[in-house]
């Protein structure tokens, strides 16, 4: 087998049992690496370490991607002011904290007769996220639901926007200062 030491450095083509003594000397462990290669390749490491870190790089990609989810809320076309106001301001915090979501009209027997109202509250609805929001799937019919897709517009974590405004209230406050 060809033989790499700990270092990363060859060895160079040893016999099996040479190469174990050499790694239980080193008191590491003898990794094969490459088992289709002719010879095989086997290194000689910390095989405990290697798996720990490994596992920490892991970790570490997963805490640095970002999850989206995606929420529904459910209107129909004949809903009231109040509830079209308490049901836009949920959508409006859904997507302050970085979540998708999906508008659904849902018609009842001849409503659907009349797409025309739907299309109405979701216009009123993308009127009123605006500052917040981005259509990313515009309203189309399916079946007897009609259904939009809100993005948030920008990508700011809450960390970020908490650090932005700090900032600008300690500008503001040098400012004051200065005068």
């Amino acid at each position: 087998m060809r033989l790499v030491g700990e270092d990363g450095q060859q060895i160079g083509i040893t016999l099996l049992p040479e190469a174990l003594d050499m790694a239980r000397d080193a008191g590491l462990d003898l990794v094969e690496v490459a088992e289709k290669a002719n010879p095989p390749v086997c290194r000689i490491m910390d095989y405990g370490k290697y798996k720990y870190e490994a596992a920490q790089r892991a970790k570490e990609s997963r805490r640095n991607s970002t999850n989206i989810i995606v929420k529904e809320m459910k209107y129909r076309p004949k809903i009231g002011p109040g509830d079209f106001e308490t049901k836009t301001r949920k959508v409006r915090g859904f997507l302050e904290e970085g979540s998708k979501v999906k508008v659904t009209i849902m018609f009842r027997g001849r409503e659907v007769q009349h797409p025309e109202l739907g299309r109405r509250i979701l216009d009123d609805i993308a009127d009123e996220v605006e500052d917040v929001a981005k259509v990313e799937v515009y309203p189309r019919l399916d079946g007897r639901n009609m259904v939009m897709v809100l993005g948030p517009a920008k990508r700011q974590s809450r960390k970020q926007a908490a650090r932005s405004a700090s900032q600008a209230a300690e500008e503001a406050s040098a400012a004051e200062s200065a005068q």
